[in-house]
């Protein structure tokens, strides 16, 4: 469920009402190993559908929960309604242009509750997939919810009931466990073990005003366990993972399957809302693994900030994983050339690719091709089953042949009819999106042209952010170079600007805020040649 605003929203509008725009680097770049394509197509008397779980077998697709509308209203009487429901199990088959649907009517009511719920995070594991969580109105409740339910469902099974219209009851099995009481998060895996990251306890009444309509706990964990199932008996053994208040204090936001630099398989936690104090998306990422978790502070992510679709692929050849992103929402879009910072977060066309190269070292590219429209938030990326994949289903770039193969297809997901839609919000601005789009990962043609450009070829970070007034701003050079610093007030007036020559490798520049106004929010720039980046800072006495 992507909740765009907290309850202290209306503080950060009075900063942040005005569009920030700064010059990004256009000058950085590498040869791009592949480039994207993506190519509409429409399976009839298929609806849309939003923020919803999936699983796959044979090429078909079993969907379940998720939102028949489009962007949640800000009227708690209108928001996350009971119309909205996906009461149905639908299943797709893309290659016949085929869909089925069935009612959740002949399963138990707390089957049915869970099941039509939005955002539950899920996991498929052979034929069974599991769903945890999700948030929806309850019957049983009087009252909207999260559901603390963990279900396994027969995926294979499933399917074949529902295009035969035949009984499906005895493929759901469902326990009850709070830990499981989560939406907005991710179920993954690393090796044999599940990992729930992130994500938040949501119940009651939405509205963007912190009225007392609901309670909001974030989980700011990765929840550690394994499940027990021996297709009868369903049981859970929890492990022990981590908290982290400050960094892990993440929802509505891509977490990708990896498989880090020394070959291990991991995670990365992209983005996501909100700071800590600040009403903003992380532009971090926190790097997992099954040893624990580190946060990357190096890097900065600049484009696709909420959930959508996501392909993860590595190249064992050159030790490279690339992690492809297809619009959605983000504080940050490219217009001709220039990175426009909106702190309104809005939705975007943008498709960009992260990639961490063999030293770990992690860069952003925005990619020529885009969205045709504002699409892709709270949509999924569903891979072709045949391909080669690595055991935590990350794709096997390596494996591809030259030239151009369907990799997968994107459904569903939020359709915009512009940019910035929250605070008009009537219901009609938006809808849950029907159409389906290949994707295509081309390896014939590698240019400079394919990659767009890197955002922060310096890698700049201001850390802590927010601060009390004292911070580092962190950054690496490939070469030694004169930097500029510049401090600047959310008005534009010069603050403070200082120079130093740097050697080569990772820098770290002290800066006290200390002379200039307090409690307020500043842009940090630096200048080393032609490359320029700027990161907001905020201090808080």
């Amino acid at each position: 469920m992507i909740q765009l605003k907290k309850s202290t929203m209306m503080r950060r509008i009075l900063y942040t009402a005005m569009l920030f725009v700064f010059a990004a680097n256009l000058g950085f770049s590498q040869n791009a190993p592949f480039s994207v394509e993506i190519e509409a197509m429409n399976v009839p008397n298929l609806g849309g559908l939003q923020s919803f779980a999936y699983g796959q077998h044979d090429g078909k697709w079993l969907i379940l929960g998720g939102r028949l509308d489009g962007l949640h209203r800000r009227q708690p009487f209108a928001s996350f309604d009971v119309l909205g429901h996906n009461n149905q199990i639908i299943v797709v088959d893309p290659v016949a242009m085929q869909s089925w649907s069935a009612p959740l009517t002949s399963l138990s009511t707390s089957l049915q509750e869970q099941l039509s719920s939005t955002n539950m995070e899920f996991q498929q594991t052979g034929d069974m997939l599991y769903v945890v969580g999700g948030y929806g109105y309850s019957a049983t409740a009087a009252d909207h919810i999260t559901y603390h339910n963990l279900t396994a469902i027969d995926v294979p099974a499933t399917i074949q009931a529902v295009i035969n219209g035949a009984s499906f009851t005895g493929n759901f099995r469902q326990l009850t466990d709070p830990e499981f009481a989560v939406t907005g998060g991710h179920l993954d895996m690393v090796y044999d073990t599940y990992y729930l990251v992130g994500g938040q306890r949501f119940d009651g009444r939405y509205n963007p005003m912190g009225n007392p309509t609901y309670t909001q706990t974030y989980t700011s964990a990765i929840r550690k366990f394994k499940i027990n199932d021996d297709g009868t008996n369903l049981s859970v053994t929890h492990l022990p993972g981590h908290t982290d208040a400050t960094n892990l204090h993440r929802r509505d936001y891509n977490v990708a399957s990896q498989i880090l630099p020394n070959g291990q398989e991991g995670l990365t936690a992209f983005s996501g809302v909100f700071q800590v104090g600040a009403d903003l998306p992380y532009l971090n990422c926190v790097n997992i693994d099954s040893n624990g978790y580190a946060v990357n502070n190096a890097f900065s992510q600049y484009y696709n900030h909420y959930h959508c679709a996501v392909l993860p692929m590595y190249s064992g050849t050159a030790n490279e994983m690339h992690t492809v992103f297809f619009g959605g929402i983000a504080q940050y879009f490219d217009s001709l050339g220039t990175l426009v910072r909106d702190d309104n977060c809005p939705f975007v066309k943008t498709i960009a690719r992260v990639t961490r190269d063999a030293n770990g070292v992690m860069a952003e590219y925005k990619l020529p091709v885009e969205m045709p429209a504002l699409l892709g938030a709270s949509s999924e990326f569903i891979p072709v089953e045949t391909l080669e994949r690595y055991g935590n289903d990350v794709l096997k770039l390596d494996s591809l042949p030259v030239g151009r193969t369907l990799v997968g297809y994107i459904y569903g997901g939020i359709a915009s009819t512009a940019a910035n839609i929250f605070f008009i919000n009537s219901g009609t601005q938006s809808s849950a999106n029907s159409q389906i789009f290949k994707v295509f990962i081309n390896k014939t043609v590698s240019t400079d042209a394919l990659n767009g450009h890197s955002l922060d070829a310096m890698n700049m970070r201001v850390f802590p952010n927010p601060s009390l007034g004292e911070s580092v701003v962190n950054f690496s050079l490939s070469s030694p170079e004169l930097v500029k610093l510049r401090v600047s007030d959310v008005h534009g007036k010069v603050l403070y600007t200082a120079e130093q020559q740097f050697s080569e490798g990772d820098q770290a520049w002290p800066l006290d805020f200390g002379a200039m106004r307090r409690s307020a929010a500043y842009f940090v720039t630096l200048t080393a040649g032609d490359r320029q980046v700027t990161q907001k800072a905020i201090v808080v006495r």
